[in-house]
């Protein structure tokens, strides 16, 4: 099966690192936005806010590295999956597409590349939309008990390579789809062409999937501390849109974030994890009016 983002969307191979390519879809014209994808999907899960931007905005869609139709290097070691190294290729692909500074958004997985990248990359990011994820220490800080069950698939790939990747790929369809399946709210909202494809793209990429996870619970929780002891936060306008993890959890999610960053607005959202397909609209305005700030 193949999808495009858009009709009009124009696909690149575009050099992210030595050796890695990225997927990158483009549509539209004017100030750049970058949108990332999250787990277990790619970028088509963006479809919907993408069209709505392109009227105004060159909007860059990649597939995250190790994910969808994007390079999937062999983790030869704790840097080839931190949110450190998948920030700089979305810097170098902006880049290479002409867009030295740029608007970021990211879901899941694509919003801790996104924190990471507006950490690391200020003069690049100019604002920061996240969809639904805490930062990574923060994330960890607050799973404890039985309620840390909703994660558990971050404790199966946080162990060493080679243990959760066979269990994984022995039922892939089933343990990609539990999530598909679990976390929205609205099943209508990712249709069966996405469905399959997201199945699909996911059950080719285990390693690469499974490092990533991995690489957020060692070197990502390494590089969040040594920003949170030095002090060092985000700078942009940021928005946070999450479901409300914190009454379910315990937690103020409001006062972590507001650790991160000083300009910050806090929204929760009655939709499911996948808010982008499933209440496209919002997450659109939150975006523009984030952009305006």
């Amino acid at each position: 099966m193949s999808l495009k983002l858009l009709p009009e969307a124009s696909y690149y191979r575009v050099p992210a690192a030595p050796h890695v390519e990225l997927n990158v879809a483009v549509v539209g014209s004017g100030p750049a936005v970058v949108l990332l994808h999250g787990f277990p999907q790619t970028h088509h899960m963006w479809r919907h806010v993408a069209a709505k931007l392109a009227a105004d905005h060159t909007v860059i869609v990649p597939d995250l590295r190790g994910y969808g139709d994007s390079d999937k290097p062999k983790e030869s070691n704790e840097h080839t999956y931190s949110k450190r190294t998948m920030a700089a290729d979305v810097v170098a692909v902006a880049r290479a597409l002409g867009h030295e500074r740029f608007a970021l958004a990211g879901h899941d997985r694509g919003a801790l590349v996104a924190i990471r990248a507006g950490l690391d990359h200020p003069d690049n990011v100019s604002h920061l939309l996240t969809l639904d994820v805490l930062p990574t220490l923060d994330m960890w800080d607050i799973l404890h008990g039985a309620d840390a069950k909703v994660a558990w698939h971050l404790y199966l790939m946080a162990q060493p390579a080679g243990v959760a990747e066979p269990m994984i790929e022995a039922t892939a369809d089933t343990f990609f789809a539990s999530f598909l399946d679990g976390w929205t709210s609205n099943p209508e909202a990712i249709p069966a062409d996405y469905r399959h494809h997201y199945l699909s793209a996911s059950a080719n990429a285990v390693p690469s999937i499974v490092a990533d996870y991995r690489a957020s619970a060692g070197i990502d929780v390494e590089h969040d501390r040594a920003d949170r002891e030095s002090g060092h936060t985000l700078g942009m306008p940021v928005t946070v849109i999450q479901q409300d993890w914190g009454a379910v959890l315990g937690y103020d999610a409001a006062a972590l974030w507001s650790k991160w960053a000083s300009d910050l607005e806090h929204r929760t959202l009655n939709a499911g994890h996948f808010m982008a397909e499933e209440d496209p609209d919002s997450v659109t305005t939150a975006l523009r009016e984030l952009m305006n700030r």
